[in-house]
Formats: structure tokens, sequence, C-alpha cells
């Protein structure tokens, strides 16, 4: 179904690999809009429990490719953010699944973004993050001027949003840009097992907690009381909280379904 992605599920995980390197997976047109299916897909089917984002090759992703659009007379930045970008973001962010992105190379200006949007960045030590929009005298975009100061501060983020700092993985780590760092040689064998973990957890709860911590950067205290209420209330209806509640009684690990 697709040419410039890869996409396929095992083991409750939906893998979508972007498959263009011999342009370090550039984005094009094409590859935008495969995303997007790709993503539907993952939404809807209930036997995608959680969902690796990563590249083939040498990069994750080196943003916007500059040569499929040099040809063009006008080019509207607007249309194409709303049509094609913006939505990947949104569905990502609205996904109520967890995301992991495999950070195995450069992530570059929109791949930049892609990768923050993720709920958990897994980077080989060859990764890193670079928001290089500053360089073709652009702003950021794709969401990263919304993910970045919330994830290092206002300081940190003009410092590498206006001086296009390229950030090496174990940099990354430490300003909590990344979750965890591995040696390339583990990479593959590290993104597998803990997309895994993610994959066995209770989803429909990891679903609420995305949307909670979502929401969370609008609402005052009381707000987030009262929205953990209601979404206690939901997790507390699920098969995995009473399957959770029997393994610990029956000192077992529990076996969860993800509903």
């Amino acid at each position: 179904m697709f040419e410039k992605i890869k996409y396929e599920v095992k083991d409750n995980i939906g893998w979508i690999v972007l498959n263009r390197p011999e342009v370090y997976n550039a984005l094009d047109d094409q590859i935008t809009y495969e995303i997007q299916d790709a993503l539907k897909q993952a939404g809807k089917d209930e036997n995608v429990r959680a969902l690796v984002f990563t590249g083939e090759g040498k990069a994750f992703c080196s943003g916007q490719d500059l040569k499929a659009v040099s040809g063009e007379e006008k080019r509207s930045f607007m249309e194409s953010l709303k049509k094609r970008y913006n939505p990947i973001i949104r569905a990502m962010r609205n996904m109520p699944k967890p995301i992991v992105c495999g950070l195995n190379g450069v992530a570059a200006g929109a791949g930049c973004s892609l990768a923050l949007a993720c709920d958990y960045i897994l980077a080989s030590k060859a990764g890193s993050l670079i928001e290089i929009f500053i360089n073709i005298g652009l702003v950021l975009d794709s969401g990263s001027s919304f993910f970045l100061p919330r994830l290092v501060g206002y300081s940190k983020a003009f410092e590498l949003s206006t001086l296009g700092s390229k950030v090496g993985a174990e940099e990354g780590e430490k300003l909590g840009l990344i979750n965890r760092v591995v040696e390339e040689g583990d990479f593959q064998k590290e993104l597998e097992a803990i997309a895994l973990r993610y994959a066995q957890a209770p989803t429909k709860a990891i679903g609420l907690m995305k949307k909670m911590l979502n929401k969370s950067y609008n609402m005052d205290l009381d707000q987030v009381l009262e929205y953990e209420m209601f979404c206690q209330e939901t997790a507390g209806s699920s098969n995995d909280y009473k399957e959770g509640v029997q393994a610990f009684l029956e000192k077992r690990k529990p076996g969860f379904k993800g509903n």
C-alpha cells in the first residue's frame, strides 16, 4: 500500500519506518500523506497497542525535501503545513496509544518535530536532533515551538532554535529531550523491547494518561483534579484494572489486553 514508508503490525506493535534512505528520509508530499494514512490505520486497529516511528538507513528524518519543492514557482507554506504536516502532529498527539521514536540518526527540521511529537524517544548514540529552520531563514513549525520550550525551557529553546545547534543523543538525554540512549549495536533490540513493553501494558490507562498530560498544559490545579477523577473512573471500569488487581492478589504477572 505504501511506497515511501514501511508499515507493518507485529506483536501488537505498529511499525512506521520512513523509507527514503537515499535522501536521509526527507519529507516530500507523498511520504507525508502516507504517514497520515498509516497513523489512521494504527489508530483504528485494535490489534495495535503501541506504535514505533523510526527511519531506514543512517537518518531518522532530514526534514522537508528541499529538492522536491525547488522547481515550484510559488509554494504556500501555510497550505503545506495545513494539509501535510499539522495533521500528522495532531494524529500523533491524539493517538490513544503510546508512540515510541526510534532515533536511529539525525532528526532535522520537521524531522525533529516528528521525533518530539512522540511520547518516548529511544536514541542510538548516532542519533541527534537539530532545529535547522534558521539556516534557511525559516521559523519552527510542525509543533516544535510547542514541544521544545516545554521540554527544555525558554532560554535553551531560544538558543537551539536561533543558532540551529545540533544536539547529540547523550546531550539530548541530559536536556530531557531524549528518554534513553543506547549503543548502536543494541539499538534495534532495545527499541523492540521498549515497544513490546508498551504493547503489553494497559493501553486504555496509557491513552488516558497521555490525554491528561496533554491537557495539563492549559489547566489549573482544580481543573486537573476534576479531570483526574473523570479519567480514574474510566480506568477503574476497564478490564485491565480488574486483571491488574486479580494478578496482584494472585502474586502473578498481569496479562493486560488493552481494554
